[in-house]
């Protein structure tokens, strides 16, 4: 049963689409239960009609409608677009959900002031597969929600995501690993579908085949947890044709070229 409560969404942009997608596709709210303001009205009319989202013109409307308040603004607008109305989002019941990178805890306390004493925020880093349902949520673990908003919280996004708690300190890294490496994932995919199609095999075929491999993996990991390598070890054959590639990759620096990716969002 989708759930009888109220998402709102303060700036409606790619990542914020790809929630709502997914929260509707899960059955976990009713399109028409999520309302959303953004800088250009018209071009909302238009992003906000296939899911049935209710259009709203400014983040003073989202605030008062919304039980859960979805902060999915770019970091830098977040003074002036929240600030003005943390008295709104600091009343009795209201959760707010940041999904704005950079943003902890203590800026908002700093940002709300004396109103912050009765808010109920959490941050968080969300990605994109979200939209399908098969999402990385990484969630600061320090938050000031209530039990009951905490499950709250839990029961809206854990149909989508995986929500995964870790330290503020270690935000940034999380955000990397799971909010990032989804672009060099899909570059991936795509130079295997070049391999593919270098040696004759239709690019689609080529892509559905590797985007399904890297999913599968994926799963086979999530249920059984056995370590990367030991994975990667067993369908390495003495003298085959995996090892092989393996081997080439180590010679290319594919590990290394993945961690200096990270080291470069990192610096």
């Amino acid at each position: 049963m989708s759930m009888d409560i109220t998402i709102g969404f303060i700036g409606y942009g790619n990542m914020a689409q790809a929630i709502a997608r997914g929260l509707v596709d899960a059955g976990v709210v009713d399109g028409g239960r999520i309302v959303a303001c953004a800088a250009h009205y018209d071009k909302l009319e238009h992003t906000t009609a296939e899911l049935g989202v209710r259009p709203l013109h400014n983040a003073t409307e989202v605030a008062a409608a919304a039980d859960v308040v979805i902060v999915a603004i770019k970091p830098y607008q977040i003074e002036s677009v929240i600030g003005p109305i943390v008295g709104e989002l600091a009343k009795p019941g209201k959760i707010v959900v940041s999904i704005a990178a950079g943003w902890d805890l203590a800026k908002y306390r700093d940002l709300f002031g004396d109103a912050f004493a009765a808010a109920h925020v959490q941050c968080t880093i969300p990605n994109t597969p979200m939209a399908v349902g098969k999402g990385v949520l990484v969630t600061e673990a320090d938050n000031t929600l209530t039990d009951e908003q905490n499950a709250t919280f839990e029961a809206l996004f854990s149909p989508i995501s995986l929500i995964e708690r870790v330290d503020t300190a270690h935000m940034n890294i999380a955000m990397c690993i799971a909010g990032c490496a989804p672009a060099f994932t899909d570059m991936y995919i795509e130079a295997l579908g070049d391999a593919g199609v270098k040696y004759g095999l239709q690019r689609t075929a080529a892509y559905r085949m590797a985007a399904k491999m890297v999913e599968g993996v994926g799963a086979l990991y999530m249920a059984t947890e056995t370590h990367p390598g030991a994975m990667k070890d067993a369908v390495c054959s003495p003298g085959g044709t995996t090892i092989r590639g393996v081997v080439q990759l180590e010679k290319d620096g594919f590990r290394g070229a993945v961690i200096n990716a990270v080291d470069a969002i990192e610096a």
